[in-house]
Protein backbone atom coordinates (compact mmCIF):
# COMPACT_ATOMS: atom_id res chain seq x y z
CA UNK A 1 0.00 0.00 0.00
CA UNK A 2 1.93 3.40 -0.83
CA UNK A 3 -0.02 6.45 1.02
CA UNK A 4 1.00 9.39 -1.14
CA UNK A 5 0.07 13.45 -1.09
CA UNK A 6 -0.34 13.37 2.99
CA UNK A 7 0.75 15.59 5.89
CA UNK A 8 2.47 12.52 7.44
CA UNK A 9 3.74 12.94 11.34
CA UNK A 10 5.30 10.45 12.23
CA UNK A 11 6.40 11.08 16.02
CA UNK A 12 9.95 10.51 15.30
CA UNK A 13 12.54 11.74 17.57
CA UNK A 14 12.74 14.67 15.44
CA UNK A 15 8.76 15.26 14.55
CA UNK A 16 9.74 15.17 11.41
CA UNK A 17 7.39 14.99 8.37
CA UNK A 18 6.72 13.34 5.10
CA UNK A 19 4.58 12.86 2.04
CA UNK A 20 4.57 9.32 1.20
CA UNK A 21 4.38 6.24 3.41
CA UNK A 22 4.34 2.67 1.75
CA UNK A 23 3.61 -0.66 4.24
CA UNK A 24 4.11 -4.15 3.09
CA UNK A 25 2.85 -7.15 4.78
CA UNK A 26 1.79 -5.12 7.88
CA UNK A 27 4.51 -3.03 8.37
CA UNK A 28 6.07 0.17 7.38
CA UNK A 29 8.84 -0.39 4.84
CA UNK A 30 9.22 3.50 3.56
CA UNK A 31 8.38 7.15 4.57
CA UNK A 32 9.45 9.66 2.73
CA UNK A 33 8.67 11.43 -0.65
CA UNK A 34 7.43 10.89 -3.24
CA UNK A 35 9.53 9.84 -5.58
CA UNK A 36 11.22 7.01 -2.97
CA UNK A 37 7.76 5.71 -2.52
CA UNK A 38 6.97 5.08 -6.22
CA UNK A 39 9.94 2.51 -6.19
CA UNK A 40 7.86 0.35 -4.27
CA UNK A 41 4.77 0.46 -6.69
CA UNK A 42 4.08 -2.90 -8.50
CA UNK A 43 1.47 -4.67 -10.16
CA UNK A 44 -0.76 -5.04 -6.84
CA UNK A 45 -0.03 -2.18 -4.89
CA UNK A 46 -2.78 -0.14 -4.11
CA UNK A 47 -2.36 3.96 -4.13
CA UNK A 48 -4.16 5.96 -1.96
CA UNK A 49 -3.97 9.69 -2.42
CA UNK A 50 -4.31 11.58 0.83
CA UNK A 51 -5.22 14.74 -0.72
CA UNK A 52 -3.11 16.46 1.56
CA UNK A 53 -4.98 15.14 4.37
CA UNK A 54 -2.89 14.91 8.26
CA UNK A 55 -1.70 11.37 8.85
CA UNK A 56 -0.15 10.38 12.28
CA UNK A 57 0.28 7.02 13.97
CA UNK A 58 -2.72 5.56 15.43
CA UNK A 59 -3.83 6.41 18.97
CA UNK A 60 -2.41 4.00 22.09
CA UNK A 61 -5.10 4.34 24.90
CA UNK A 62 -2.82 3.77 27.93
CA UNK A 63 -5.96 3.36 30.81
CA UNK A 64 -9.57 2.82 29.86
CA UNK A 65 -12.12 -0.27 30.49
CA UNK A 66 -13.42 -1.23 27.11
CA UNK A 67 -15.72 -4.05 28.14
CA UNK A 68 -17.37 -1.47 30.63
CA UNK A 69 -17.74 0.83 28.15
CA UNK A 70 -19.02 -1.25 25.77
CA UNK A 71 -21.54 -2.40 28.03
CA UNK A 72 -22.93 0.83 28.77
CA UNK A 73 -23.07 1.59 24.89
CA UNK A 74 -26.18 -1.19 25.16
CA UNK A 75 -27.97 -0.15 28.34
CA UNK A 76 -29.52 2.16 30.36
CA UNK A 77 -27.94 4.99 30.52
CA UNK A 78 -27.49 9.03 31.86
CA UNK A 79 -25.35 9.45 29.03
CA UNK A 80 -23.38 11.56 31.45
CA UNK A 81 -25.97 14.05 31.10
CA UNK A 82 -26.06 17.11 33.50
CA UNK A 83 -29.66 16.60 34.95
CA UNK A 84 -32.22 18.16 37.52
CA UNK A 85 -33.61 15.98 40.28
CA UNK A 86 -36.46 16.00 38.20
CA UNK A 87 -35.27 15.01 34.87
CA UNK A 88 -32.99 12.41 36.54
CA UNK A 89 -36.01 10.47 37.90
CA UNK A 90 -37.36 10.74 34.38
CA UNK A 91 -34.34 9.16 32.42
CA UNK A 92 -34.84 6.34 34.78
CA UNK A 93 -38.56 6.14 34.61
CA UNK A 94 -38.34 5.81 30.74
CA UNK A 95 -36.05 2.77 31.17
CA UNK A 96 -38.03 1.39 33.44
CA UNK A 97 -41.71 1.70 31.43
CA UNK A 98 -39.68 0.32 28.41
CA UNK A 99 -39.34 -2.91 30.19
CA UNK A 100 -42.06 -3.63 32.27
CA UNK A 101 -41.29 -7.29 32.17
CA UNK A 102 -38.71 -7.37 34.67
CA UNK A 103 -41.43 -6.36 37.05
CA UNK A 104 -41.13 -6.52 40.01
CA UNK A 105 -38.02 -8.06 40.85
CA UNK A 106 -35.70 -7.67 38.08
CA UNK A 107 -32.65 -5.36 38.91
CA UNK A 108 -32.46 -2.40 36.66
CA UNK A 109 -28.57 -1.02 36.37
CA UNK A 110 -28.42 2.44 35.26
CA UNK A 111 -24.98 3.97 34.06
CA UNK A 112 -23.05 6.80 33.39
CA UNK A 113 -24.51 8.66 35.66
CA UNK A 114 -22.71 12.30 36.18
CA UNK A 115 -22.70 12.73 40.08
CA UNK A 116 -21.04 16.12 39.89
CA UNK A 117 -23.03 17.62 37.38
CA UNK A 118 -26.52 17.26 38.60
CA UNK A 119 -28.41 20.51 38.18
CA UNK A 120 -29.07 23.05 40.46
CA UNK A 121 -24.52 22.53 41.05
CA UNK A 122 -24.58 20.58 44.72
CA UNK A 123 -27.15 18.87 44.06
CA UNK A 124 -27.65 15.11 46.31
CA UNK A 125 -29.72 12.60 46.13
CA UNK A 126 -30.76 9.47 47.83
CA UNK A 127 -32.66 6.32 47.83
CA UNK A 128 -35.70 8.82 48.46
CA UNK A 129 -34.89 10.06 44.73
CA UNK A 130 -35.29 6.25 43.31
CA UNK A 131 -37.85 5.45 45.80
CA UNK A 132 -40.99 7.63 44.20
CA UNK A 133 -40.44 5.94 40.62
CA UNK A 134 -43.54 4.12 39.62
CA UNK A 135 -41.40 0.38 40.35
CA UNK A 136 -40.91 -2.16 42.84
CA UNK A 137 -38.14 -3.33 41.33
CA UNK A 138 -34.23 -3.10 42.53
CA UNK A 139 -32.36 0.23 41.33
CA UNK A 140 -28.72 0.74 41.44
CA UNK A 141 -27.46 3.81 39.68
CA UNK A 142 -23.50 4.10 38.99
CA UNK A 143 -21.60 6.89 38.93
CA UNK A 144 -20.04 7.75 35.73
CA UNK A 145 -16.47 7.59 37.79
CA UNK A 146 -16.94 3.97 39.32
CA UNK A 147 -16.32 4.95 42.28
CA UNK A 148 -19.83 5.62 43.76
CA UNK A 149 -23.79 3.74 43.46
CA UNK A 150 -26.54 5.28 44.74
CA UNK A 151 -29.53 2.39 45.34
CA UNK A 152 -33.07 2.28 46.30
CA UNK A 153 -34.36 1.08 49.18
CA UNK A 154 -35.59 -2.60 48.02
CA UNK A 155 -32.06 -2.54 47.22
CA UNK A 156 -30.82 -1.64 49.92
CA UNK A 157 -33.61 -4.74 51.92
CA UNK A 158 -32.73 -7.31 49.46
CA UNK A 159 -29.23 -6.52 50.37
CA UNK A 160 -29.67 -6.55 53.98
CA UNK A 161 -27.93 -3.44 54.45
CA UNK A 162 -29.06 -1.71 57.80
CA UNK A 163 -27.79 1.26 60.09
CA UNK A 164 -25.28 -1.19 61.37
CA UNK A 165 -23.88 -2.57 58.16
CA UNK A 166 -19.80 -2.38 58.64
CA UNK A 167 -17.98 -0.23 55.84
CA UNK A 168 -16.00 -2.74 53.87
CA UNK A 169 -12.24 -2.29 53.81
CA UNK A 170 -11.17 0.64 51.46
CA UNK A 171 -15.11 0.92 51.18
CA UNK A 172 -17.89 3.51 52.66
CA UNK A 173 -21.65 3.69 53.20
CA UNK A 174 -23.38 6.65 54.46
CA UNK A 175 -25.39 7.53 56.20
CA UNK A 176 -27.62 10.53 57.22
CA UNK A 177 -27.88 12.03 60.38
CA UNK A 178 -30.45 9.61 62.15
CA UNK A 179 -27.57 7.29 60.81
CA UNK A 180 -29.66 5.79 58.01
CA UNK A 181 -27.93 4.44 55.11
CA UNK A 182 -28.62 6.89 52.22
CA UNK A 183 -28.18 4.47 49.62
CA UNK A 184 -24.77 6.12 48.43
CA UNK A 185 -22.21 3.43 48.73
CA UNK A 186 -18.01 4.07 47.62
CA UNK A 187 -15.74 2.31 46.55
CA UNK A 188 -15.36 -1.07 47.60
CA UNK A 189 -18.84 -0.84 49.50
CA UNK A 190 -20.06 -1.45 46.37
CA UNK A 191 -19.54 -5.37 45.99
CA UNK A 192 -22.43 -5.65 48.83
CA UNK A 193 -25.01 -5.76 45.47
CA UNK A 194 -22.52 -7.97 43.73
CA UNK A 195 -24.36 -11.36 44.31
CA UNK A 196 -27.21 -10.13 44.13
CA UNK A 197 -27.10 -9.52 40.62
CA UNK A 198 -27.97 -11.11 37.61
CA UNK A 199 -24.73 -12.44 35.61
CA UNK A 200 -24.66 -10.87 32.21
CA UNK A 201 -24.59 -13.58 29.43
CA UNK A 202 -21.87 -14.28 27.01
CA UNK A 203 -23.59 -13.78 24.47
CA UNK A 204 -24.42 -10.10 26.15
CA UNK A 205 -20.66 -9.22 26.38
CA UNK A 206 -20.07 -10.26 23.16
CA UNK A 207 -22.00 -7.69 21.94
CA UNK A 208 -20.65 -5.22 24.15
CA UNK A 209 -17.19 -6.29 23.43
CA UNK A 210 -17.59 -5.86 19.13
CA UNK A 211 -19.45 -2.60 20.48
CA UNK A 212 -16.43 -1.55 21.95
CA UNK A 213 -14.22 -2.08 19.48
CA UNK A 214 -16.10 -0.15 16.53
CA UNK A 215 -16.42 2.77 18.92
CA UNK A 216 -12.67 2.33 19.38
CA UNK A 217 -11.91 1.93 15.42
CA UNK A 218 -13.99 5.04 14.55
CA UNK A 219 -11.57 6.99 17.38
CA UNK A 220 -8.63 6.14 15.72
CA UNK A 221 -7.75 3.82 18.77
CA UNK A 222 -5.46 1.11 17.51
CA UNK A 223 -4.10 -0.09 20.82
CA UNK A 224 -5.47 -0.03 24.44
CA UNK A 225 -4.78 -1.00 27.96
CA UNK A 226 -7.86 -2.30 30.05
CA UNK A 227 -6.88 -0.92 33.21
CA UNK A 228 -8.70 -3.09 35.68
CA UNK A 229 -9.43 -6.73 33.81
CA UNK A 230 -10.90 -9.89 35.56
CA UNK A 231 -10.74 -13.12 33.31
CA UNK A 232 -14.14 -12.59 31.65
CA UNK A 233 -13.28 -9.74 30.38
CA UNK A 234 -10.30 -10.83 28.46
CA UNK A 235 -12.14 -13.55 27.59
CA UNK A 236 -14.46 -12.06 25.68
CA UNK A 237 -11.60 -10.12 23.48
CA UNK A 238 -10.47 -13.45 23.29
CA UNK A 239 -13.34 -15.21 21.56
CA UNK A 240 -13.63 -12.26 19.08
CA UNK A 241 -10.15 -12.97 18.36
CA UNK A 242 -11.04 -16.27 17.46
CA UNK A 243 -13.39 -14.83 15.24
CA UNK A 244 -11.43 -12.88 13.59
CA UNK A 245 -13.24 -9.22 14.99
CA UNK A 246 -10.01 -8.10 16.88
CA UNK A 247 -9.20 -4.53 15.45
CA UNK A 248 -7.21 -3.55 18.32
CA UNK A 249 -4.50 -4.79 19.98
CA UNK A 250 -5.67 -5.55 23.38
CA UNK A 251 -3.31 -5.42 26.69
CA UNK A 252 -5.10 -6.56 29.81
CA UNK A 253 -4.00 -4.96 33.45
CA UNK A 254 -5.66 -7.93 36.08
CA UNK A 255 -7.13 -6.31 39.28
CA UNK A 256 -4.80 -7.46 42.49
CA UNK A 257 -4.80 -6.59 46.15
CA UNK A 258 -8.79 -6.17 46.06
CA UNK A 259 -9.47 -9.04 47.79
CA UNK A 260 -9.38 -9.12 51.98
CA UNK A 261 -6.24 -10.80 53.05
CA UNK A 262 -4.80 -11.62 49.30
CA UNK A 263 -1.18 -11.89 50.11
CA UNK A 264 1.55 -10.68 47.42
CA UNK A 265 2.40 -14.04 46.29
CA UNK A 266 -1.43 -14.91 45.71
CA UNK A 267 -1.61 -11.59 43.50
CA UNK A 268 1.28 -12.71 41.20
CA UNK A 269 0.02 -15.65 40.58
CA UNK A 270 -3.86 -14.37 39.66
CA UNK A 271 -2.03 -12.48 37.20
CA UNK A 272 -0.03 -15.22 35.57
CA UNK A 273 -2.88 -17.75 35.95
CA UNK A 274 -4.76 -15.60 33.35
CA UNK A 275 -1.49 -14.86 31.30
CA UNK A 276 -0.66 -18.55 30.87
CA UNK A 277 -4.14 -19.00 29.58
CA UNK A 278 -4.24 -15.66 26.88
CA UNK A 279 -1.14 -13.50 26.53
CA UNK A 280 0.59 -14.61 23.37
CA UNK A 281 3.86 -13.44 23.72
CA UNK A 282 5.39 -10.52 21.72
CA UNK A 283 3.07 -8.65 19.60
CA UNK A 284 2.77 -9.18 15.98
CA UNK A 285 1.30 -7.13 12.84
CA UNK A 286 -2.10 -8.85 13.57
CA UNK A 287 -3.60 -7.52 16.63
CA UNK A 288 -3.27 -9.90 19.72
CA UNK A 289 -3.41 -9.90 23.18
CA UNK A 290 -1.06 -9.50 26.16
CA UNK A 291 -1.78 -9.79 29.95
CA UNK A 292 1.61 -8.63 31.54
CA UNK A 293 0.55 -6.06 33.52
CA UNK A 294 -1.09 -5.71 36.89
CA UNK A 295 -3.61 -2.92 38.31
CA UNK A 296 -3.50 -2.01 42.19
CA UNK A 297 -5.76 1.18 43.61
CA UNK A 298 -4.25 3.16 46.31
CA UNK A 299 -7.22 5.42 47.14
CA UNK A 300 -10.68 6.35 45.65
CA UNK A 301 -11.67 10.03 44.01
CA UNK A 302 -10.72 13.41 45.10
CA UNK A 303 -13.80 14.66 44.02
CA UNK A 304 -16.90 15.85 46.32
CA UNK A 305 -19.01 14.17 47.23
CA UNK A 306 -17.19 11.41 47.53
CA UNK A 307 -13.34 12.84 48.87
CA UNK A 308 -12.07 9.04 48.95
CA UNK A 309 -8.98 10.58 47.37
CA UNK A 310 -5.47 9.97 49.96
CA UNK A 311 -4.77 13.35 50.62
CA UNK A 312 -1.49 14.89 52.37
CA UNK A 313 -3.43 17.52 53.69
CA UNK A 314 -6.91 17.76 55.10
CA UNK A 315 -9.86 18.91 52.68
CA UNK A 316 -11.79 21.78 53.19
CA UNK A 317 -15.52 21.41 54.77
CA UNK A 318 -18.35 24.02 54.12
CA UNK A 319 -19.34 25.56 58.48
CA UNK A 320 -21.26 28.04 56.83
CA UNK A 321 -24.30 28.03 54.73
CA UNK A 322 -24.40 28.14 51.25
CA UNK A 323 -25.40 31.42 50.80
CA UNK A 324 -22.56 32.40 53.21
CA UNK A 325 -20.18 29.81 53.13
CA UNK A 326 -16.73 28.98 55.70
CA UNK A 327 -14.47 26.90 54.25
CA UNK A 328 -12.05 25.85 56.82
CA UNK A 329 -9.58 22.98 57.32
CA UNK A 330 -11.29 19.63 58.28
CA UNK A 331 -9.73 16.92 60.36
CA UNK A 332 -10.32 14.76 56.55
CA UNK A 333 -7.59 13.78 54.81
CA UNK A 334 -9.59 11.02 53.10
CA UNK A 335 -9.14 7.23 53.72
CA UNK A 336 -5.53 6.13 54.66
CA UNK A 337 -4.00 4.07 51.63
CA UNK A 338 -5.55 1.12 50.46
CA UNK A 339 -1.71 -0.29 50.63
CA UNK A 340 0.46 0.28 53.52
CA UNK A 341 4.12 0.82 52.70
CA UNK A 342 5.28 -2.36 53.34
CA UNK A 343 2.97 -3.83 51.61
CA UNK A 344 3.16 -2.53 48.71
CA UNK A 345 6.32 -2.28 48.72
CA UNK A 346 6.21 -6.41 48.90
CA UNK A 347 3.32 -6.56 45.89
CA UNK A 348 5.53 -4.15 43.63
CA UNK A 349 8.65 -6.48 44.31
CA UNK A 350 6.92 -9.61 43.75
CA UNK A 351 5.07 -8.28 40.40
CA UNK A 352 8.27 -6.95 39.06
CA UNK A 353 9.81 -10.20 39.89
CA UNK A 354 7.56 -12.16 38.00
CA UNK A 355 7.96 -9.54 35.19
CA UNK A 356 4.41 -8.00 35.25
CA UNK A 357 4.64 -3.75 34.99
CA UNK A 358 2.54 -2.50 37.35
CA UNK A 359 0.05 -0.15 37.21
CA UNK A 360 -1.54 1.99 40.08
CA UNK A 361 -4.42 4.32 40.74
CA UNK A 362 -3.50 7.28 43.06
CA UNK A 363 -5.80 10.01 43.01
CA UNK A 364 -4.79 11.81 45.34
CA UNK A 365 -1.57 14.00 46.45
CA UNK A 366 -0.94 11.50 49.62
CA UNK A 367 -1.51 8.57 47.31
CA UNK A 368 0.21 9.65 44.42
CA UNK A 369 3.21 10.11 47.35
CA UNK A 370 2.55 6.58 48.37
CA UNK A 371 2.92 4.93 45.25
CA UNK A 372 6.14 7.07 44.21
CA UNK A 373 7.67 6.12 47.31
CA UNK A 374 6.76 2.48 46.65
CA UNK A 375 8.28 2.49 42.96
CA UNK A 376 11.42 4.14 44.70
CA UNK A 377 11.49 0.97 46.61
CA UNK A 378 11.06 -1.07 44.07
CA UNK A 379 13.87 1.13 41.28
CA UNK A 380 16.34 -0.31 43.55
CA UNK A 381 16.16 -3.70 42.00
CA UNK A 382 14.52 -3.13 38.97
CA UNK A 383 15.46 -0.82 35.89
CA UNK A 384 12.66 0.96 33.47
CA UNK A 385 13.97 -1.20 30.61
CA UNK A 386 12.91 -4.20 32.51
CA UNK A 387 9.79 -2.49 34.20
CA UNK A 388 7.53 -0.04 33.08
CA UNK A 389 5.94 1.72 36.02
CA UNK A 390 2.80 3.80 35.73
CA UNK A 391 0.37 5.94 38.22
CA UNK A 392 -2.75 6.66 36.18
CA UNK A 393 -4.94 9.68 37.11
CA UNK A 394 -2.66 11.82 39.83
CA UNK A 395 -5.12 14.61 39.68
CA UNK A 396 -3.39 16.14 42.54
CA UNK A 397 0.52 16.04 43.16
CA UNK A 398 2.68 18.31 45.50
CA UNK A 399 5.04 20.17 43.62
CA UNK A 400 8.13 18.37 45.69
CA UNK A 401 6.95 15.15 43.97
CA UNK A 402 6.68 16.39 40.40
CA UNK A 403 10.57 15.73 39.31
CA UNK A 404 10.17 12.37 41.19
CA UNK A 405 7.87 10.85 37.98
CA UNK A 406 11.07 11.52 36.20
CA UNK A 407 13.79 10.49 38.11
CA UNK A 408 12.04 7.31 38.61
CA UNK A 409 10.63 6.38 34.94
CA UNK A 410 7.41 6.25 36.36
CA UNK A 411 4.79 6.77 33.43
CA UNK A 412 1.83 9.40 34.74
CA UNK A 413 -1.04 8.00 32.75
CA UNK A 414 -3.61 11.25 32.65
CA UNK A 415 -7.22 12.11 31.24
CA UNK A 416 -6.27 15.37 29.52
CA UNK A 417 -10.12 15.76 29.58
CA UNK A 418 -10.29 15.95 33.51
CA UNK A 419 -8.26 19.56 33.23
CA UNK A 420 -10.76 22.45 32.32
CA UNK A 421 -13.52 24.21 34.63
CA UNK A 422 -16.22 21.83 34.96
CA UNK A 423 -18.55 20.97 37.78
CA UNK A 424 -15.98 18.06 39.02
CA UNK A 425 -13.42 20.27 39.23
CA UNK A 426 -15.58 23.87 40.51
CA UNK A 427 -18.27 22.60 42.57
CA UNK A 428 -16.80 19.81 42.97
CA UNK A 429 -13.09 20.15 44.07
CA UNK A 430 -12.07 23.95 44.20
CA UNK A 431 -13.44 25.16 47.62
CA UNK A 432 -12.68 21.77 49.41
CA UNK A 433 -8.70 21.58 47.92
CA UNK A 434 -8.35 25.48 48.84
CA UNK A 435 -6.37 27.58 46.55
CA UNK A 436 -2.93 26.44 47.74
CA UNK A 437 -3.44 23.07 45.85
CA UNK A 438 -6.81 24.20 43.34
CA UNK A 439 -4.04 25.56 41.35
CA UNK A 440 -2.01 22.70 40.92
CA UNK A 441 -4.99 20.42 39.79
CA UNK A 442 -4.45 17.90 37.17
CA UNK A 443 -0.83 19.07 36.59
CA UNK A 444 -0.65 18.22 33.30
CA UNK A 445 2.09 20.69 32.16
CA UNK A 446 3.50 21.21 35.72
CA UNK A 447 4.65 17.56 35.18
CA UNK A 448 5.77 17.94 31.86
CA UNK A 449 8.19 20.74 32.26
CA UNK A 450 9.74 18.50 35.36
CA UNK A 451 10.38 16.00 32.38
CA UNK A 452 7.87 13.14 33.23
CA UNK A 453 7.17 10.79 29.84
CA UNK A 454 3.14 11.80 30.20
CA UNK A 455 1.02 9.13 28.59
CA UNK A 456 -2.47 9.41 27.55
CA UNK A 457 -5.49 7.19 29.16
CA UNK A 458 -9.07 7.93 28.29
CA UNK A 459 -10.62 6.15 31.66
CA UNK A 460 -13.84 5.49 29.41
CA UNK A 461 -16.31 5.12 30.09
CA UNK A 462 -15.94 7.74 32.97
CA UNK A 463 -16.22 10.16 30.36
CA UNK A 464 -18.00 9.52 26.81
CA UNK A 465 -14.85 8.12 24.27
CA UNK A 466 -13.46 11.00 22.93
CA UNK A 467 -10.02 10.83 22.18
CA UNK A 468 -9.72 14.68 20.18
CA UNK A 469 -11.85 16.45 22.71
CA UNK A 470 -9.23 15.26 25.38
CA UNK A 471 -6.46 16.27 23.51
CA UNK A 472 -7.82 19.65 22.88
CA UNK A 473 -8.45 20.02 26.89
CA UNK A 474 -4.67 19.26 26.99
CA UNK A 475 -3.57 22.00 25.18
CA UNK A 476 -5.91 24.66 25.93
CA UNK A 477 -6.93 23.69 29.43
CA UNK A 478 -10.53 25.03 28.55
CA UNK A 479 -14.17 23.20 28.14
CA UNK A 480 -16.76 23.31 25.13
CA UNK A 481 -17.31 26.93 24.04
CA UNK A 482 -21.23 26.06 24.55
CA UNK A 483 -20.12 25.05 28.47
CA UNK A 484 -22.03 26.92 30.51
CA UNK A 485 -20.40 30.43 31.43
CA UNK A 486 -19.55 29.51 35.15
CA UNK A 487 -16.90 27.38 33.88
CA UNK A 488 -15.11 29.74 30.92
CA UNK A 489 -11.75 30.10 30.92
CA UNK A 490 -8.68 28.23 31.87
CA UNK A 491 -8.23 25.46 34.67
CA UNK A 492 -5.42 26.30 37.65
CA UNK A 493 -2.43 27.75 36.81
CA UNK A 494 -0.85 24.83 34.58
CA UNK A 495 0.31 25.74 31.48
CA UNK A 496 -0.81 23.04 29.35
CA UNK A 497 0.64 21.10 26.46
CA UNK A 498 1.93 21.83 23.46
CA UNK A 499 -0.15 19.97 20.54
CA UNK A 500 3.42 17.82 19.45
CA UNK A 501 3.02 16.97 23.46
CA UNK A 502 -0.20 15.90 23.60
CA UNK A 503 0.40 14.10 20.32
CA UNK A 504 3.40 11.85 22.04
CA UNK A 505 1.19 11.34 24.99
CA UNK A 506 -1.54 9.51 23.20
CA UNK A 507 1.40 7.62 20.48
CA UNK A 508 5.01 7.37 21.22
CA UNK A 509 4.73 7.40 24.92
CA UNK A 510 1.65 5.45 25.90
CA UNK A 511 3.52 2.57 23.68
CA UNK A 512 6.64 3.36 26.15
CA UNK A 513 3.89 2.45 28.76
CA UNK A 514 2.44 -0.68 27.37
CA UNK A 515 6.32 -2.24 26.29
CA UNK A 516 5.63 -1.56 22.27
CA UNK A 517 7.37 1.36 21.73
CA UNK A 518 9.71 -0.49 19.75
CA UNK A 519 6.22 -1.71 17.45
CA UNK A 520 4.10 0.94 17.69
CA UNK A 521 4.05 5.02 18.28
CA UNK A 522 5.59 6.20 15.28
CA UNK A 523 5.79 6.22 11.98
CA UNK A 524 8.53 4.71 11.11
CA UNK A 525 10.57 1.67 9.03
CA UNK A 526 10.70 -1.87 10.54
CA UNK A 527 7.25 -0.39 12.57
CA UNK A 528 3.89 -2.24 12.50
CA UNK A 529 1.46 -0.03 10.24
CA UNK A 530 -0.87 1.39 13.12
CA UNK A 531 -1.74 4.55 11.52
CA UNK A 532 -4.59 6.88 10.90
CA UNK A 533 -5.90 9.60 8.49
CA UNK A 534 -7.55 12.75 10.05
CA UNK A 535 -10.02 15.23 8.35
CA UNK A 536 -8.24 18.59 9.30
CA UNK A 537 -4.55 18.68 10.30
CA UNK A 538 -4.42 19.09 13.58
CA UNK A 539 -1.08 21.94 13.73
CA UNK A 540 -2.54 23.88 11.00
CA UNK A 541 -6.23 24.99 13.02
CA UNK A 542 -6.99 26.91 15.94
CA UNK A 543 -6.61 25.02 19.48
CA UNK A 544 -10.44 24.56 20.24
CA UNK A 545 -10.95 23.34 17.14
CA UNK A 546 -9.02 19.80 17.84
CA UNK A 547 -12.39 18.73 20.02
CA UNK A 548 -13.91 18.90 16.26
CA UNK A 549 -11.19 16.32 14.28
CA UNK A 550 -13.21 13.56 12.96
CA UNK A 551 -10.83 10.18 11.64
CA UNK A 552 -11.52 9.48 8.19
CA UNK A 553 -8.92 6.16 8.12
CA UNK A 554 -8.15 3.91 10.98
CA UNK A 555 -5.20 0.82 9.92
CA UNK A 556 -4.15 -1.46 12.53
CA UNK A 557 -1.18 -3.86 11.20
CA UNK A 558 -1.59 -2.47 7.52
CA UNK A 559 -5.47 -3.30 7.56
CA UNK A 560 -7.90 -0.70 7.66
CA UNK A 561 -10.44 -1.62 10.72
CA UNK A 562 -12.78 1.46 9.90
CA UNK A 563 -13.38 4.03 7.01
CA UNK A 564 -15.13 6.96 6.91
CA UNK A 565 -16.07 10.23 4.30
CA UNK A 566 -13.70 10.45 1.69
CA UNK A 567 -11.75 7.59 2.74
CA UNK A 568 -14.50 5.16 2.71
CA UNK A 569 -13.61 2.67 0.00
CA UNK A 570 -10.13 2.47 0.95
CA UNK A 571 -9.99 -1.10 1.94
CA UNK A 572 -13.34 -1.33 2.84
CA UNK A 573 -13.74 -4.93 1.98
CA UNK A 574 -11.39 -5.74 5.00
CA UNK A 575 -13.07 -4.26 7.18
CA UNK A 576 -13.88 -6.81 10.38
CA UNK A 577 -17.85 -6.63 11.03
Amino acid sequence: MIYRNGYIYTVDARSSTAEALVTRDGVIVYVGNEGGAQKFAGRETKIVDLHGRMMMPGLVDGHMHPLSGGLKLVSCSLSYAALTVEQFRARIQGCLDGSRDKEPDGWLEVESWFQQNMLPPGTEVDFTDLDVLDTRRPILVRSSFGHTTLANSRALELAEITPSTPDPKNGKIAHDAQGRPTGIFEDAAQSLFDDLLPETTDAERLVAGLASLREMNAQGITSFLDASAEHSDVNVYATLQRQGKLTIRSHFAVLVGGEPGQSAGEAVASVLKIAREFDQGPITPRPTITVRNAKLFMDGVIAAPSLTGTMLEPYFENRGTDEKPDWVSSDNTGPPPYFSAADLKTYLLELAGAGIDPHIHADGDGATRYALDGFAAMRKQYSPQDIRAAIAHAEIVDPSDFARFAELDVVPVLSFQWGKPASDTIEGLRDYLGPARFKYLEPQGFLQEAGARIAYGSDWPVDPLDEWFALKVGVTRTNAPDAPERYAGRLGEDPGLSRDAVVRAITINSSYELHQEDETGSLEVGKFADLIVLDRNLFDIPAEEIADIKVLLTVVGGEVVYAAGEMAATGSDSIKH
